[in-house]
């Protein structure tokens, strides 16, 4: 009985000296490698992004600790996005106190890859940090607002995260993803391999959309971007999936059934050849560079493995055993 009693004090002391270290933690200064550092945080942030977004930026908080002080303080759900100015000196406490009331010098938006024009636009409606002067506005005149020379809006924006002050207009967004998007895929066209069958930077923008929906997978752009330039050197169908999706529309519910494939729309590669009329989505920088840059491969096909990643083929018959093994389960 006694040593439980000593056990259980001995539990208490620790708990007190842990809580006291804890609170000592919470309320000391933090050094900054500088007087006062600039650091973003980005939309949709969990409080462990948070911290390592932090300690990125040269704000050293411990990464566990401050997860366990945004439960004390009830605010996990609560951080918001923004561009954040921190002085050193500044406690964890106060980081936290100041990330939750959205203390900001600048809001931000974020355009993420892959996303349609649509999904960029609802973003952008629902920030409510920006003047909404483009609300209702139809793509068409959107375009000629940010001086486009074409109506298409799908795909002629960079997604990126964009800084500004409360009250700016949403024109200035759109304008300013339009400009990094010609800056970018003009950069690329630049750099471009030889030979390949795009006649203009747009359909190289096209094709990059086509790959940035097609993978995930960062080393396997080049060797997709590859298998669709080989299939349009050869003539061949390109036959992707994301553009019958894109081409369905608001009737797409999440399954691709055979009849979809055999729908023929614009966009429907299977039953069309070349490209797709537009871009699909938002391609990032690295399926820009992947589709005019493609790897060195003959590959022809592809089939998702189940895992993340793709097996390739360089021919009909090599492919249908892959298809086989990954998406139908046989040995």
């Amino acid at each position: 009985m006694y040593f439980i009693k000593r056990l259980f004090v001995l539990l208490i002391v620790a708990a007190l000296a842990a809580g006291g270290a804890f609170y000592y933690w919470a309320q000391a200064p933090l050094q900054l490698g500088k007087p006062t550092l600039d650091v973003t945080i980005k939309p949709y942030s969990s409080v462990r992004s948070v911290a390592t977004q932090l300690r990125t930026g040269g704000v050293p908080v411990h990464p566990l600790l401050f997860n366990l002080l945004a439960r004390v303080m009830d605010v996990g759900t609560k951080l918001k996005s923004g561009n954040y100015e921190f002085a050193t000196g500044i406690t964890p406490m106060e980081v936290m106190d100041k990330l939750a009331r959205g203390d900001v010098n600048q809001y931000v938006v974020t355009i993420i890859e892959g996303w349609t024009f649509k999904k960029m636009r609802s973003e952008i409606d629902a920030n409510p940090a920006l003047r909404h002067d483009t609300a209702g506005l139809p793509d068409a005149d959107l375009m000629q607002l940010v001086g486009a020379d074409r109506a298409e809006a799908e795909g002629m924006f960079f997604p990126d995260t964009y800084l500004f002050p409360k009250g700016t207009s949403d024109i200035d967004i759109y304008k300013r993803a339009y400009r990094l998007m010609q800056k970018r895929l003009d950069e690329a066209w630049a750099s471009r391999a030889p030979g390949l069958p795009y006649a203009t930077p747009y359909e190289a923008l096209i094709m990059a959309s086509l790959v940035e929906k097609e993978t995930g997978q960062a080393v396997e752009r080049g060797q997709v971007a590859a298998v669709f330039v080989n299939r349009l050197r050869k003539r061949m169908l390109l036959q992707t999936d994301p553009t019958v999706i894109y081409g369905m529309g608001d009737l797409y519910t999440g399954r691709l059934r055979k009849r979809d494939l055999q729908t023929d729309t614009p966009y429907n590669t299977y039953t069309r050849a070349g490209l797709p009329p537009t871009p699909i989505a938002l391609p990032g920088v690295a399926s820009l560079a992947a589709s005019l840059n493609p790897a060195p491969t003959d590959a022809l096909y592809f089939v998702a493995r189940g895992d993340g990643t793709s097996h390739f083929s360089t021919n009909l018959q090599e492919h249908n055993r892959a298809v086989d093994k990954y998406q139908r389960g046989e040995q």
